[in-house]
């Protein structure tokens, strides 16, 4: 699959391959020593006030590689060396004309995440490996490269040009056959959405209910974008409830508040139903103290960071300010 220019939106990207400081939560709660007496209000006010630091609520989240397209064709480990910095334990990549794995082994790539304390956890692959058997071998070499370095997902990022029910229908009969495939090497397959798996269909199903039902939860798992989901006008919190435990990782993301997505639709004239608003993490409108809160209760156990759109910053100081909101949110 080949990036063949530095500017790439994603739908874009995915046509032309065939892949298709914000201010951080305030993390410290204080509670001062209540006195239950008056002797112990006197000895109270001449000492210090105790307090508590109420501990992050995700202890490790990853980075979609994707947020950092340009600077990582530049210099992979250079940008895997930055991100780990930031304080990304986990990492999940995708796939370009270098693969997935940027120009080094599988196992090259593993002995660097264990340098910078990192760990490959997932990455976004060929959406072929779902619609065409015929791609099969390859889909196979992916699943052995990715079960020798320990990684836990091989994701299809996007079936944007399906139309017509019956293929979802035979898109979740693909993501079964890659399930089955994955299973026997001891790795998970997933499906990540992006807004037009919301749209209704004239008999009332729509493509995410397709895959989530007619996919096997022993063999396929979903990744939830939440600034899709969000974007489409759905409830994230409705579909991560309803399907409990069939999404296992979400694309953490925000997006700009209404009144400034028109702005910038108006300033920009934007036409592409797949354009990004979005922005640094806790300047939008997704509350994510409770929504990852609810996440976790459902069974997510993987919270990727992801951005697009960079307005008055660069995409590493945006994945560094984003990381530095994630070590310090809190569940609500």
């Amino acid at each position: 699959m080949i990036i063949s220019t530095m500017k790439l939106n994603r739908r874009n990207f995915l046509r032309n391959t065939g892949l298709l400081a914000a201010t951080p939560l305030l993390a410290n709660q204080l509670w001062s020593c209540t006195p239950s007496s008056k002797t112990e209000e006197k000895s109270a006010d001449s000492t210090a006030t105790s307090s508590m630091v109420a501990e992050p609520s995700v202890k490790e989240f990853g980075i979609q590689l994707w947020t950092v397209k340009e600077d990582l064709i530049k210099d992979p480990k250079g940008v895997l060396k930055a991100l780990a910095s930031y304080g990304y334990k986990q990492i999940e990549s995708f796939q370009g004309d270098k693969g997935v794995f940027w120009g080094m082994t599988a196992k090259e790539f593993k002995t660097l995440m264990d340098d910078i304390g990192s760990n490959l956890i997932s990455t976004h692959c060929n959406p072929d490996y779902t619609m065409k058997k015929e791609t099969e071998s390859e889909f196979k070499k992916l699943v052995d490269d990715a079960a020798s370095i320990g990684m836990k997902y091989l994701i299809n990022p996007f079936l944007g040009s399906l139309t017509k029910a019956d293929e979802w229908k035979r898109a979740a009969e693909g993501l079964n056959r890659q399930g089955e495939i994955a299973n026997k090497a001891g790795i998970r397959v997933a499906y990540h959405n992006h807004n037009f798996e919301f749209k209704k269909f004239a008999d009332g199903s729509m493509p995410e209910t397709i895959l989530l039902e007619g996919t096997d939860p022993k063999l396929v798992d979903f990744e939830a974008d939440l600034y899709w989901v969000v974007a489409a006008g759905e409830n994230p919190e409705e579909w991560l409830t309803k399907y409990k435990n069939r999404f296992r990782l979400v694309h953490v993301k925000d997006i700009y508040s209404d009144v400034k997505v028109a702005e910038i639709t108006e300033k920009e004239k934007v036409k592409d139903p797949l354009f990004s608003f979005s922005t640094t993490l806790g300047t939008g409108k997704i509350d994510f103290p409770r929504l990852l809160n609810v996440a976790k209760q459902n069974g997510v156990d993987y919270f990727i960071v992801e951005q697009e759109r960079f307005d008055g910053t660069t995409p590493l100081k945006a994945a560094e300010t984003d990381a530095a909101y994630m070590k310090n949110l809190i569940f609500a």
